[in-house]
Order: structure tokens, then C-alpha cells, then sequence
């Protein structure tokens, strides 16, 4: 071998022993980075999914902008890997996934369900709804994309004097042993008063109250979680994912505006550089000490700064209730929670 080819040799394999054969590090820090434009995106249109919900097409809805569609997020020290929907099939044949949470677990469900069925367009697919659960099958693959609603993860249970919210419950997680990979993510409806708020009393032990702290009993229904994580989970069977906390953009003075009652309205490009001006998410870091008090492995989708930075990814008046409603919680698809799948499909891969 000459030298010139046997230094190229050398640098190949330097190459895959620092960034693996799909370009990424193996001890990536994928979660810190920006936002770049990046016209090869979005992966898909919407137009190629006739079941997304019409909340989160903002296309269909009206959005006038498509800078938002665009952007890819860049992780500051490496390469995030390209979303491969067969690929990701394949390592799911013959398994389920399932996404536990609130209408943010069912905003990424829908973005993967997307994602896969424009990856395999020539694919069958078979949707049904049952109680709870919708579940999106390749029967080619014999894969399964479930989302089962649970906005609090801990139980809610009838009484006479009003529902309950049992802070030390998890009644429902029966239906969760069978899956494969798991997502869970709760916190949306934590901080919901009046009639929003689906309970009427909080519970824990055998103790009764009216309402506590939220943070505080977030932080008490998440040790339950992980309590029944850590007691019913084989991780040799099941990869149990915690998909972060999903930010809000209803008080401009987070990211700056000298206005705080501005919201993601009209906003079309997201928070320049890798921090936000607001901060941790106080929620983020509760989950953040649950987690890390667990015995069993659990892989935290730190999605929350990222984010954070896209004030211009909500669906505003582009949603559901069109003009008539302010929606700056959840987001478009195609949008930020793709970017939260392609993290999930990394996570996969890599380990």
C-alpha cells in the first residue's frame, strides 16, 4: 500500500472511531445547538398525510410564511443523523411504540406518523382508535405507532364530591408493560384552573386537598412515574423515553420583547444563537432530578431550549379555532416536533 492510500486508510478509521458510520458523535451533546435554514426541509408535506389533525396543519389553516417549514436544528459539536423512515421501520418490525401523554404527545405522534408514511409511501397503513388508544400499523413491517392519552400519567378517579387526581396512582399503566419503546411526557395540563382543570381535589396517601403548588405536585406525580418505571419496566424488553417539556410562548419578555403581553403572533423566525433569553423551564428541571434518581435507564428527550427558540413554530391563530383562539403551545407540522422525532431516532440508533 502506498502512503498516500495508507494515511487515507488511517484518517478513515480515525473517522468512524470519532463519528461513527452516520456522521454523528457518539457522545454527542445533541440537544445543545441553533437553528439553521435549510431548504431541504421540511420532510414531508402535509398534503401527503390525509389524517393530520387539522389543529396543526397551519398550511391548510391559512399560515401566510413558510420560513418556519425550513429550518433543521444544528448541534453545535456534531452532526445530527437524517431521519430515515425505512430504517427506522425496520428496527421497529415486529415492535410497537407508543406515545403517553397529552395533545403534545399526540402533536409528535402525528409528526411520526408523517414522517414514516412519506418515507414508505407505497406502504399499507391501517389507523383505528380504540378508548384511548390510536394506533398507526405498517402491516408490512408489523409496526405499531400508538398514542394513548394521559395527561398527567397519574390517575384522575371519579368521586362524589368531583374527580380526583391521585398524585400516588398509576392505575393505567398496565396497558404500557407490552410496548417496546415507550415515550412519556407530561405537563401541558399541570397548570390548567377553572374550566379547564379536569379535577376537582388532589390526592395523595389519604391525605385530601383542594389544590397544592403545581410544580410541587408535578414533581410528586413524576416520582410515582418513576416509581412504577423502576418497578415494572425490563429494560432488556422495553426503551422507556421521557420526551421533556414542551414550552409555551404567550409572554414576550421571555425571549426579549419589552412588551410581555406579545405572544408567537406574526412571529416567523426563531431566537437567534444557542440560549434563551428566558431561562431553564422550572418544570425541565424537575424532570431533570426525577430522572436522575431512577435505577432503571431512561432516556430524556431534552427537547425544552430548542424549543424554546422557536417562537415562530406555533399554529397562533392558524390552529384549531382559527382567529377566534391564541394557540402558542402547540406546534405546526411540519415543524418542531419532526426535529423531536429525528432526536428520538438518533437516541435509537445510537445506543
Amino acid at each position: 500500500m502506498g502512503s498516500s492510500a495508507a494515511i487515507v486508510a488511517v484518517l478513515l478509521v480515525i473517522s468512524l472511531l470519532l463519528y461513527g458510520v452516520d456522521g454523528s458523535l457518539p457522545n454527542c451533546k445533541l440537544f445543545e445547538g441553533s437553528w439553521v435554514y435549510d431548504a431541504s426541509y421540511p420532510l414531508y408535506d402535509t398534503n401527503e398525510c390525509p389524517f393530520i389533525e387539522k389543529e396543526f396543519d397551519c398550511q391548510k389553516n391559512g399560515r401566510p410564511d413558510k420560513f418556519y417549514l425550513h429550518y433543521r436544528w444544528q448541534p453545535s459539536s456534531c452532526k445530527l443523523p437524517r431521519f430515515d423512515g425505512e430504517d427506522f421501520l425496520e428496527r421497529l418490525r415486529g415492535k410497537s411504540i407508543m406515545f403517553v401523554g397529552d395533545s403534545l404527545s399526540l402533536n409528535q405522534w402525528q409528526s411520526l406518523t408523517c414522517m414514516l408514511h412519506a418515507a414508505v409511501a407505497q406502504a399499507n397503513y391501517i389507523s383505528t382508535r380504540t378508548g384511548g388508544i390510536s394506533t398507526f400499523t405498517f402491516p408490512k413491517y408489523n409496526a405499531k405507532v400508538m398514542f394513548s392519552r394521559n395527561a398527567f400519567l397519574v390517575d384522575i378517579v371519579s368521586a362524589p364530591n368531583g374527580a380526583i387526581l391521585k398524585l400516588d396512582s398509576i392505575e393505567s399503566g398496565k396497558i404500557w408493560k407490552d410496548i417496546d419503546v415507550l415515550v412519556f411526557n407530561t405537563w401541558h395540563w399541570w397548570l390548567h384552573t377553572g374550566r379547564k382543570q379536569p379535577w376537582s381535589l388532589i390526592q395523595e396517601g389519604n391525605v385530601i386537598v383542594k389544590d397544592m403548588d403545581r410544580l410541587v405536585a408535578y414533581e410528586k406525580a413524576l416520582k410515582t412515574w418513576a416509581n412504577w418505571v423502576d418497578s415494572n419496566i425490563d429494560p432488556t424488553k422495553t426503551r422507556i423515553f421521557f420526551q421533556g417539556v414542551s414550552p409555551d410562548h404567550m409572554n414576550g419578555s421571555n425571549w426579549g420583547e419589552s412588551n410581555p403581553d406579545i405572544n408567537c403572533k406574526g412571529k416567523m423566525l426563531p431566537v437567534h444563537g444557542t440560549t434563551y433569553p428566558g431561562g431553564h423551564h422550572p418544570a425541565e428541571i424537575v424532570v431533570e432530578k426525577v430522572l436522575q434518581a431512577m435505577t432503571k435507564p431512561v432516556v430524556l428527550l431534552n427537547v425544552t431550549t430548542l424549543s424554546q427558540l422557536r417562537i415562530d413554530g406555533h399554529p397562533s391563530v392558524y390552529g384549531h379555532g382559527g382567529h377566534r383562539d391564541m394557540d402558542c403551545s402547540h406546534w405546526c407540522l411540519p415543524g418542531v416536533p419532526d426535529t423531536w422525532n429525528e432526536l428520538l431516532y438518533a437516541a435509537l440508533i445510537q445506543n
